[in-house]
């Protein structure tokens, strides 16, 4: 608390509801976010929406804490439907167990998937039955209140615990979603997947497929969903929380799921098309990386800034 205290001192300054809002990330989550919110009111006297994740009783959204990994699995949903697929009945390789693995899990439950490893930085559990919702539960509270490891897991379940490793190996896979941290596969991990016939990569972290890897992957043939699309559902929340506060309103949980999942169709729909219009079919790197260089560069020309 003190240290969320000292640091929102200093950045009070420099942030606003017009100027710049901070959101959570690793290591950063309700808790912490709460200090810093209570810091900002104490020293500015007002109460708007300068953080994003903040707690519903004080500003903050509902899906808020779900919409990175659902809006994850929600993009993987619309890169299986274009190509006249789904992801229910397909087996998915997850990695992490925090936040945005917890939620991709639960919603490739609700979509009819079955999500089969979680890990952290110690290891990964392989449970060839699939994390149900009661594993799920007992993974958050693990997690979240209990702050253990990831092998407890398997200690609980009587499943497979690989200490030092990442589930990329483990085969029978249709889909791998990296939820964990930065360049958590590499090019043997790529190849791995690859060779195991794995359909589609879609990034839930920020930057976890090394540039070598990625680049395999797409020029196998794997459908590959970079970060910049496929893990924007959490700035999009942010945006529908700073909506609800501009507002002094708050939505309904379905209601702000149904707002995520239009979201997440229509940044899909954007990096298909864009990527089917530069000859590309299917590349979504190529698509996501050029759409939002045309958005910010029509915008800089537009205001006159180049």
């Amino acid at each position: 608390m003190r240290f969320c205290q000292s640091f929102m001192s200093e950045l009070f300054r420099h942030i606003g509801p017009h100027t710049d809002i901070p959101a959570g990330d690793i290591g950063v989550g309700a808790r912490e976010i709460g200090f810093m919110f209570g810091q900002y009111k104490k020293l500015a006297n007002q109460f708007n929406g300068i953080l994003t994740g903040k707690g519903t009783t004080w500003g903050g959204s509902l899906i808020r804490p779900e919409s990175t990994g659902y809006g994850l699995v929600y993009f993987t949903e619309e890169m299986y439907r274009a190509q006249g697929d789904t992801i229910h009945g397909k087996t998915v390789l997850v990695s992490g167990s925090g936040n945005v693995a917890q939620f991709a899990v639960e919603n490739i439950n609700r979509l009819g998937g079955m999500a089969v490893t979680l890990s952290d930085s110690g290891g990964f559990i392989h449970d060839p039955d699939g994390i149900d919702a009661e594993k799920l539960a007992w993974v958050m509270d693990l997690k979240s209140i209990r702050r253990g490891r990831i092998s407890e897991y398997a200690e609980q379940f009587g499943v497979e615990y690989y200490p030092g490793q990442r589930p990329w190996g483990v085969d029978g896979a249709d889909v791998a979603l990296p939820c964990a941290t930065q360049n958590e596969i590499n090019v043997d991990n790529a190849k791995q997947l690859v060779a195991n016939g794995i359909q589609i990569v879609a990034e839930g972290a920020n930057m976890p497929t090394e540039p070598d890897a990625e680049r395999l992957i797409v020029d196998s043939g794997v459908l590959f969903g970079p970060g910049k699309a496929a893990n924007a559902g959490g700035v999009a929340v942010s945006g529908l929380e700073m909506t609800q506060n501009a507002g002094f309103t708050s939505w309904t949980r379905e209601e702000v799921d149904a707002k995520l999942l239009g979201i997440m169709t229509s940044i899909h729909r954007t990096c298909r098309d864009t990527a089917e219009e530069f000859e590309v079919p299917n590349n979504y790197v190529v698509g996501a990386n050029i759409a939002g260089f045309r958005k910010v560069a029509t915008a800089m020309l537009d205001q006159g800034v180049v």
